[in-house]
Parts: C-alpha cells; sequence; structure tokens
C-alpha cells in the first residue's frame, strides 16, 4: 500500500516527502478530532481497577 502511494504522489523526492508529510498530519488531525472523540464513550479509560 505504501509503495503505491508513494509511486502515484507526484513530484520528485522532496516534494513526495512534503506531501507525504501533509497527508500524515491530515490523518492525525482527523483521527484526533473526529475519531477518538466518537469513540471515547465506548472506551472507559477512567475507570481503573488496581488489584493487589
Amino acid at each position: 500500500m505504501y509503495a503505491w502511494l508513494w509511486r502515484k504522489l507526484p513530484g520528485k523526492l522532496a516534494v513526495k516527502l512534503l506531501l507525504t508529510a501533509v497527508l500524515l498530519a491530515v490523518v492525525v488531525a482527523v483521527l484526533w478530532y473526529a475519531v477518538f472523540p466518537l469513540l471515547e464513550p465506548a472506551v472507559p479509560l477512567d475507570e481503573v481497577t488496581v488489584k493487589k
């Protein structure tokens, strides 16, 4: 998948690296601001049980 994406990106190495960084930032932002808030109610991170 990554090789396919790398081949499809236009430009030389510097442009491909810049586009890859931008795409990665977009994916992280979508996960952080859209996906994770939707999943938060289903994942009880506040309820921690410590066994002795």
